[in-house]
């Protein structure tokens, strides 16, 4: 098992290195001189290449990444562009919030497609089956961006029961902090719930018709322990995958979500400072959300490894 965890954590070397280029190159195909939108384009010449120098912006590009690169790995991002706060605390400040908003997304997406998930595999053809068929297509079809705004015209301006927007610390404000949760927090739970129930629904019924499914039934046990006992643990196994990409796209998801309330996490800090061609920020939250992935990629790739023994198994005699 050792063996099989340094080697997941080995490949994922070059992935980081390919994604920290591609974060630093993007940014400067973005169009836009972040100098030009600090002095303005009025600024002499003679200006605009004294801060150019001061940000480093006159050397080459690959001169440019490796002293990034390097600052990096020793966790310093530099300074903002425009607000010239060490960017390290600006992240720190803002990811508790996108932390707490996708965690909460994906455990209400996982409440709502684990029961209903499993019930559509157990009643094929019935109404309920219909009905969960109706509500995956439709939920799958609505992007992000509209379903919020929805959300606000009905539950803020035509309920008033939610607030539209903005972010309360539920430790100081806890009935308040739940309420400016709600909303931002069910529009990106409505698309991975879909995507999961569909998924376990599927993979529920490919168990179900296993020899071991059968074969429980056949000693004469409970249903209930025959589909939560047996069927449902093998169905899960292929459903980690499915979640770990999930949690990917969720962290594309809160950058629109987070604009549309107000949020104020990464997502929102990195619309901002792309606005702003505030590189050393963008850099840093876009390569921070790189890692986030690949490490819940890889996470859930050693979960797999515990469910499954012969993955890791297979692996070791590669």
């Amino acid at each position: 098992m050792v063996s099989y965890v340094l080697r997941r954590i080995w490949q994922l070397v070059p992935v980081l290195v390919v994604s920290s280029a591609i974060v630093f190159v993007l940014m400067r195909l973005v169009p836009g001189d972040p100098v030009l939108m600090m002095v303005g384009e009025n600024a002499s010449p003679q200006v605009q290449a004294s801060v150019r120098q001061q940000l480093g912006l006159d050397q080459p590009l690959p001169v440019q990444y490796v002293i990034w690169v390097g600052r990096a790995l020793h966790g310093d991002f530099g300074n903002s562009y425009f607000s010239k706060l060490p960017v390290t605390g600006l992240i720190e400040e803002a990811a508790p919030a996108t932390a707490q908003l996708a965690l909460v997304s994906l455990v209400l997406a996982l409440i709502v497609a684990l029961p209903v998930g499993i019930l559509s595999a157990l009643h094929q053809g019935s109404r309920f089956n219909l009905a969960v068929t109706a509500y995956t297509g439709l939920a799958l079809g609505i992007p992000n961006f509209w379903l919020g705004i929805l959300l606000i015209l009905l539950f803020t301006l035509a309920l008033g029961w939610l607030p539209p927007g903005g972010r309360v610390d539920p430790l100081q404000n806890p009935t308040l902090g739940f309420k400016t949760l709600i909303l931002p927090a069910a529009t990106l739970s409505v698309h991975m719930s879909a995507v999961f129930a569909r998924f376990i629904t599927t993979a529920m019924l490919d168990v179900l018709h296993e020899d071991f499914v059968r074969t429980a039934r056949a000693k004469g046990l409970a249903e209930r322990a025959v589909v939560v006992g047996h069927a449902l643990r093998a169905a899960l196994i292929p459903v980690v995958t499915v979640v770990g990409l999930q949690f990917g796209r969720l962290l594309g998801g809160t950058v629109v979500v987070e604009s549309i309330f107000a949020w104020p996490g990464l997502g929102r800090a990195m619309i901002d400072a792309v606005g702003q061609r505030d590189y050393p920020l963008v850099q840093a939250i876009l390569l921070l959300m790189v890692v986030v992935f690949v490490v819940i990629n890889l996470l859930m790739d050693l979960l797999y490894g515990l469910l499954d023994p012969r993955i890791r198994l297979g692996q070791g005699r590669a």
